[in-house]
């Protein structure tokens, strides 16, 4: 992974940090963990302290290296189109009162920072390749790695517009399919994207046109599902037990008028000009037939790319969800971290966001190198994992930091040394004499 556009000094830094995370945190210690190799745990703890508060470490400096790895990474991921999960996520710190720029968050106790990422995906197989844009929202406003500086806060949909335009600036190699949760069913914000490709879950209680007719979205997908127009594209995994997924797809045309809603503004009508989508109905079904799950998903991907395509990415959009769980209770314990303000939090994000990088990069690696490798850190990690999984991330980041502190050891005391000093544990050097007891 390249290194980002910081001094030497900070390079070195940054490159200690990453390797101080590729660990497995506890909540009860959350802070990073030192290797041996280093002088002492409170000096590297005061190094990452002064790191954090370098006005030269800024957040896009910081990025810089993870969207060289999605560039890298997007020839051989990405077929087509490379695919962009939209997520948000809830940073809970209620008992971190020396963190003064916490906002409001669900609940009037519930106080800390918001998550909002972008993370690439692949459209061959849907594996993690980079996140290519954190903002963490404060007091400030967003710190975000689209800018040096704070930007306003707006709603969460407003603010995706212009990370849109900022990604698809990043000219990736290939056309970007934003696939978002159904939080983003808002037809007002479906005219604004419509110079993007993307992919929303949908409630299925607006109205549309579908061939000529007003109706609900759902009766539209009921009668798909009546006609018996589903047809199976894939075997699934549904709760762990084998499923089949269904689809099927008919064209309807949004005409209704937006009602954006501020908070502290009267809902505004808002006509505008119809928007032409593609309604896909997704089922996931038990092998008796039973509908365990249904997606209604709209999207204005071009229909080269088929009804199933687009229900599997939909499907990987848990991906993100994954990729939180690392961060938060599977990983790095994010909501246990000292930080006292949003953007060191942030800072320290995208260091933790390049050890999972590192991860991902091994965990799909073909190269028999990694093969092994992979083998070698599950056996490092402890971990057993469920039959047939070769490795998962939170086995491979446990596995990763035995392995550094093993190296690293190493270079300060000789093998020979270190085996005399497990002896000395395991096999105690008795005495020629010993004192007859009495």
């Amino acid at each position: 992974m390249e290194l980002p556009p910081l001094e030497p000094r900070l390079q070195r830094r940054y490159r200690q940090l990453v390797k101080e995370h590729t660990h497995v945190g506890q909540r009860v210690a959350a802070g990073l963990r030192a290797l041996p190799g280093a002088a002492a745990s409170f000096a590297s703890t005061q190094a990452a302290w002064r790191f954090y508060r370098n006005e030269e470490v800024t957040l896009p400096a910081l990025m810089w290296p993870l969207l060289q790895q999605a560039r890298a990474a997007v020839p051989a991921g990405c077929a087509a189109y490379a695919l962009v999960l939209h997520d948000w996520s809830h940073l809970f710190y209620g008992h971190h009162t020396r963190k003064t720029d916490r906002v409001r968050l669900s609940h009037g106790d519930d106080h800390g920072y918001e998550l909002q990422s972008a993370l690439l995906v692949g459209d061959r197989e849907g594996q993690p390749l980079a996140p290519l844009c954190q903002n963490v929202k404060g007091a400030a406003g967003l710190h975000t790695t689209r800018a040096d500086q704070p930007l306003p806060a707006v709603s969460r949909l407003d603010e995706l517009a212009g990370r849109m335009e900022y990604l698809a600036g990043l000219e990736l190699g290939r056309p970007l399919v934003h696939i978002i949760d159904r939080e983003a069913d808002s037809v007002g914000h479906f005219r604004q994207w419509q110079g993007h490709h993307y992919l929303v879950r949908v409630k299925g209680g607006q109205n549309v046109e579908a061939a000529g007719v007003c109706r609900r979205l759902s009766a539209v997908a009921d009668e798909l599902h009546a006609s018996g127009a589903l047809n199976f594209c894939r075997a699934v995994e549904f709760g762990g037990q084998p499923a089949g997924q269904y689809v099927a797809e008919s064209a309807v045309v949004l005409t209704r008028a937006a009602r954006p809603q501020r908070q502290g503004q009267p809902r505004r009508h808002l006509p505008g000009e119809p928007v032409p989508l593609r309604l896909i109905v997704s089922q996931v079904r038990a092998a008796d037939g039973r509908v365990l799950a249904q997606w209604l998903l709209l999207s204005n991907v071009p229909a080269e790319v088929g009804t199933g395509t687009l229900a599997q990415w939909y499907y990987w959009r848990w991906r993100i969800e994954s990729f939180f769980k690392l961060l938060k209770g599977a990983g790095h314990q994010l909501e246990a971290w000292q930080q006292h303000s949003a953007v060191a939090v942030a800072k320290r994000l995208l260091v933790v966001s390049a050890a999972c990088v590192l991860v991902w990069q091994l965990a799909r690696s073909p190269d028999p190198a990694a093969v092994e490798l992979r083998a070698v850190l599950v056996r490092l990690s402890g971990r057993q994992l469920r039959r047939g999984v070769e490795a998962t991330a939170p086995a491979l980041l446990a596995g990763l930091w035995p392995l550094l502190a093993m190296l690293d050891l190493q270079a300060q005391h000789p093998i020979p040394d270190l085996q005399r000093l497990a002896d000395s544990l395991f096999n105690p050097i008795r005495p020629t004499n010993p004192t007859p007891l009495v």
